[in-house]
């Protein structure tokens, strides 16, 4: 097949938050060359689903310093966090949100006119675990949405070329280097390739691995399996997070604003019963520890509706302004996905897919690790749901993800930037055609008998019984033995659709193969992992093991159904490991 060529000193894969953020820091430059592709138009990327706000420690509603933002990040993930990164995340969270206010963000404001800041979200607390504060600042409850906005007009403004909806089906890596992408021109069919000095995978998360999730349906975890095929390895990848409040059903998000403005859970027996599970902080526990409290009460018999599957979210006690005003999306999504006025009714919530932990291995300054550990790929870089810098940990505290997209989206590009003036433009790769593009090129022409939709739908059914909150080893082999099948069944994919403009069907059933790796790294990774931590809890190891998994995990594919494991150590600079109480 004939391929389009394109060159251009730095090229970014994704246009969510840390794509648009890199490539306006990069768009600074003005003899540097830069470019967005990007498989949905970059105001349709799932940055625009995140509701709650940015954790900042600004100090405008109350005393706060970074030095406990960095506190409660490294114990909300459960002391796996990198603190080196954490510290930067922390404090360079102050001049982001200041950055984004002098392009004009709409943040909400106080009364005095500055920035102001949420109540609480979970996990925040002011003087190492003292008491909650407010830390968030937002826009009402569309803070994701205004982020896009405001950087994709900055990007345009600046010059920015997009490419949008353009799949990235490869990325070229040789001898420890990386020369640029391919890329499937969705609209008009084609294959197009780009040279480039730096390349920035900024793709997102893989919550279609599961069945219920908050993640649109485009979240496929294409980043992680295009370097994981050109051996790269996967960081943590046991660790994927629940959401707590997912409307029950349908999984869409209701933000972790609205327990940060008041609402509270009960069970079925209109039990408010998180002083269970955290005395201390209630429902502004961290995830993990929410979503198993909801469970724990599912299986102890107090859930509540038809089946006694879920709990419920009580807005009733609120103010009207406070959920007009504070929470009007997710107002107007109970209204419009459960037909429910939350001024009167229980709102049935349960624990739903959600966000990405692990991810590509990087370092602070977001480029890529060969060996997961020193080695780097030289030109490539990774940065927000998709890579792994571990300020995370085991687990995310809620509205760090937006703060970890635009400092290391940010900080990647100050990289990238460098390089694309050090370093000559790399050479086409002698077959651009070959290895994991040969994935997608089969795809043309598959003519198997194996549907994508229902190996899809299998894949998800598989890690929702064996991969979910709870897991154990037996569940986790029936996870692993599962998918290797299901890979070997992908071999025989047929498609109905031969055409090649918006050709839907060869989307999606390249997703599906990315979906597989990542749910087989996944899966590999947790049953690896013999204890229990942040987001994974192994029924069978359910106590935190200090003495032999403080070590990050990596996983390597060697070849079918064959992987290897290795581990390497945590960074601690401050906070020694403790038990983790709320």
């Amino acid at each position: 097949m004939e391929v389009v060529w394109h060159e251009f000193d730095a090229v970014v894969v994704g246009g969510g938050g840390a794509g648009l953020y890199a490539a306006l820091e990069l768009s600074r430059h003005p003899d540097l060359r830069v470019a967005v592709f990007s498989k949905v138009h970059p105001l349709r990327s799932h940055t625009g689903a995140a509701q709650g706000g940015m954790g900042a420690a600004l100090g405008h509603a109350e005393e706060d310093r970074p030095e406990w933002h960095a506190f409660d990040t490294v114990k909300g993930g459960d002391y796996l966090a990198d603190q080196d990164a954490v510290e930067i995340l922390c404090f360079e969270a102050i001049r982001v949100v200041y950055e984004l206010e002098h392009m004009g963000f709409p943040f909400d404001r106080a009364p005095d006119g500055r920035i102001e800041q949420r109540v609480r979200a979970g996990g925040h607390t002011r003087n190492f675990g003292e008491r909650p504060l407010a830390r968030s600042v937002y826009a009402a409850d569309r803070t994701g949405q205004m982020i896009l906005h405001t950087l994709y007009q900055q990007c345009l403004r600046r010059g920015v070329r997009f490419f949008d909806e353009f799949l990235v089906v490869d990325v070229w890596v040789e001898e420890g280097a990386c020369s640029g992408v391919l890329a499937w021109d969705v609209r008009r069919g084609g294959l197009h390739g780009v040279r480039a000095k730096a390349v920035l995978l900024a793709t997102g998360g893989w919550g279609q691995i599961y069945r219920t999730t908050t993640n649109g349906v485009t979240l496929t975890g294409d980043g992680p399996a295009l370097v994981w095929r050109r051996g790269v390895p996967l960081e943590d990848m046991e660790f994927y997070q629940f959401h707590p409040t997912g409307i029950y059903g349908r999984g869409i998000l209701l933000s972790e604003a609205s327990r940060g403005e008041g609402a509270y859970l009960v069970n079925g027996l209109g039990e408010r019963f998180m002083d269970r599970y955290a005395p201390n902080l209630l429902e502004l526990a961290p995830r993990d520890v929410v979503s198993r409290s909801i469970f724990r009460e599912i299986q102890a018999g107090r859930g509540g509706g038809k089946r006694g599957d879920c709990v419920f979210l009580d807005f009733r006690h609120l103010p009207e302004e406070v959920r007009r005003t504070k929470l009007p999306e997710v107002t107007a999504l109970i209204r419009t996905y459960l037909g429910l006025d939350p001024a009167q009714d229980l709102v049935p919530v349960r624990p739903t897919a959600h966000y990405a932990v692990g991810g590509i291995p990087t370092d602070t300054w977001g480029r890529v690790l060969w060996d997961g550990r020193r080695q780097v790929v030289e030109g490539l870089y990774a940065a927000g749901e998709c890579a792994c810098v571990s300020v995370h940990g085991a687990n995310r505290l809620g509205t760090n993800s937006l703060v970890d997209i635009l400092v290391f989206g940010r900080r990647a590009a100050q990289g990238m930037a460098k390089v694309a003036r050090s370093r000559a433009m790399p050479a086409a790769p002698s077959a651009p055609l070959d290895g994991p593009a040969e994935h997608f090129l089969r795809l043309l022409g598959a003519r198997g008998q194996e549907s994508c939709t229902r190996l899809r739908l299998e894949l998800q059914d598989l890690m929702e019984r064996h991969g979910s909150v709870f897991r154990n080893r037996g569940g986790l082999q029936q996870a692993l033995q599962g998918l290797w099948e299901l890979q070997e069944r992908y071999r025989r994919v047929g498609l109905a659709d031969r055409g090649q403009v918006y050709n839907q069907e060869l989307v999606e059933a390249f997703e599906t193969g990315c979906l597989l790796d990542v749910a087989e790294a996944t899966a590999a990774s947790a049953l690896h992992r013999t204890e229990s931590r942040g987001t994974h809890f192994r029924e069978d190891y359910p106590e935190r093991d200090d003495a032999r998994w403080l070590r990050h995990t990596l996983v390597w594919r060697a070849a079918a159904r064959e992987l290897r494991l290795e581990d390497k150590p945590v960074v601690i600079t401050r906070f020694e490991p403790k038990e983790r109480r709320y």
